[in-house]
């Protein structure tokens, strides 16, 4: 009988099929809405499938660690007073009482209530976090509900030219809700802190400001369309964040 000998091929001759990357490609346009040109997207970022429990899980948790607890009841060993017995433990026919300072007392302390002590934070891990992140902005730019700004220029805080910023923007097709949308319309994210556009903006109640450095999940979500400033250097600022 004869066996044969099963040869085992070396680690450095295995092939190793990488998983090819999709090069996605999107419309810029300049801060009068004409277009200027396309950007290529990473897929990492921005073609994402969607996981609806990853980001229900990340947002609430996120939201927990933003709450903080103000209400707050003070004990029996709080309050005010009842330092001596009300009256004797026998002889008055009331019943015992041994202070003032029992909740069932008027102006006594409180049982169970709220304390701001409460600690309310979650957990969340930072892989968890960057995937919910890049999972939203996917949907976002899915949905088409994404613009690219060439850049975003203002020589001075004025909330005048910021309307007129929204009304042009709101030509681009698929944006109109832009120019008509009183609340929750833009997330404006720039690559840099810019106080002129900040401050242009921050009168309007349909528009949030921030940077690249800042967006988070809950942000995204709360607003219907994302406009990013910079492309090319808002886009390396979020894939350094997988790193």
């Amino acid at each position: 009988m004869t066996t044969t000998k099963t040869v085992k091929t070396p680690k450095s001759e295995k092939i190793v099929k990488a998983k090819k990357m999709i090069n996605l490609e999107a419309n810029v346009y300049t801060s009068d809405a004409k277009k200027s040109g396309t950007v290529t997207l990473p897929e990492a970022v921005f073609a994402q499938k969607w996981n609806a429990d990853l980001v229900h899980q990340v947002v609430t948790a996120m939201q927990a660690n933003a709450r903080q607890p103000i209400a707050h009841t003070k004990d029996r060993s709080e309050v005010r007073g009842g330092g001596r017995k009300p009256w004797a433990q026998k002889g008055t026919g009331r019943a015992r009482h041994g202070s003032s300072r029992s909740p069932i007392w008027r102006h006594g302390g409180v049982t169970h209530g709220p304390r701001n002590e409460r600690d309310f934070s979650q957990k969340i891990n930072k892989k968890m976090r960057v995937k919910a992140l890049f999972t939203v902005l996917s949907k976002k730019f899915a949905d088409g509900q994404m613009i690219f700004m060439s850049d975003i220029t203002m020589k001075g805080p004025k909330t005048k030219d910021a309307r007129e910023f929204l009304t042009k923007w709101g030509g681009i097709e698929g944006f109109t809700p832009l120019a008509t949308r009183r609340k929750n319309a833009l997330y404006v994210i720039l690559p840099k802190a810019d106080l002129a556009v900040k401050k242009s903006f921050q009168n309007m109640g349909n528009v949030l400001v921030g940077t690249v450095g800042t967006v988070n999940p809950v942000d995204l979500l709360s607003y219907r369309y994302v406009l990013f400033a910079n492309p090319e250097e808002s886009i390396k600022v979020m894939e350094s964040k997988q790193k």
